[in-house]
């Protein structure tokens, strides 16, 4: 009877085991998915601290954010603003646009002369011109042999240099500059030197055939071809 008994009970034992395992086996994927399903409990921030505790911030993409060749500022550039009462000289260049005709347009040389070498007209004296009044010459000229109602544009493209002597350092011609002075002239010469007088100067200028000689000070205006001379002080 005792070996009835005590063998029953062991029966019974395993049995409820299996029973308990196979609720367990069942129950496991219905939680995983109850749990990966619930709004209500936290999900994974990634600015939260890692295992290692570093933030784990999303990486930029720094070429996208980066502006591009078409956005970038460019540098400015220089223009040369062309003066309506200038004279044009000897060495200064200038743009000469014939509307409709791109063998004609073109940048001329005004030569030691004062002559300008165009196209089908010949030689002009432009020296002594302004920009106004060479384009009407050269529409006087054009028109009606050659071209009828021409339509002309001339601008002052590169003016002729101007020079500076005397005391400073790098006495020569330099590139002129609208709107500099006398000091901006001694500037481009790498500045005076000890024996230099800097409050008094003299330029020597030609215009329209004329020569003129003037006193200067540090503010005088400066034009093309000026030739300016920076006198040494006496002790």
């Amino acid at each position: 009877m005792r070996r009835f008994t005590s063998g029953f009970a062991s029966v019974a034992a395993s049995v409820a085991a299996l029973s308990l395992a196979a609720v367990i086996a069942f129950s496991l994927p219905a939680a995983a998915q109850s749990v990966s399903g619930n709004p209500a409990l936290p999900t994974y921030n990634p600015a939260l601290p890692s295992a290692q505790g570093i933030p784990q911030q999303p990486q930029q993409n720094l070429a996208a954010t980066a502006p591009s060749a078409a956005t970038a500022p460019s540098a400015p550039t220089q223009s040369f603003q062309s003066d309506p009462g200038y004279r044009l000289g000897n060495g200064d260049q200038v743009r000469i646009t014939v509307f409709g005709q791109p063998d004609l347009t073109n940048t001329y040389q005004i030569d030691g002369t004062g002559m300008l070498a165009f196209p089908l007209i010949g030689r002009i004296h432009a020296g002594g011109m302004t920009a106004g009044e060479l384009q009407s010459e050269i529409v006087h000229k054009l028109s009606p042999d050659y071209i009828r109602n021409p339509s002309v544009s001339v601008e002052v493209n590169n003016y002729r240099p101007f020079f500076i002597l005397g005391e400073v350092n790098k006495a020569g011609a330099y590139p002129y500059v609208s709107g500099m002075t006398v000091l901006t002239a001694v500037a481009f010469a790498g500045g005076f030197t000890y024996r230099a007088k800097d409050d008094n100067f003299e330029i020597d200028r030609t215009e329209n055939g004329q020569h003129q000689e003037i006193k200067a000070s540090k503010d005088t205006p400066v034009r093309p071809g000026d030739v300016i001379t920076i006198p040494e002080r006496f002790f």
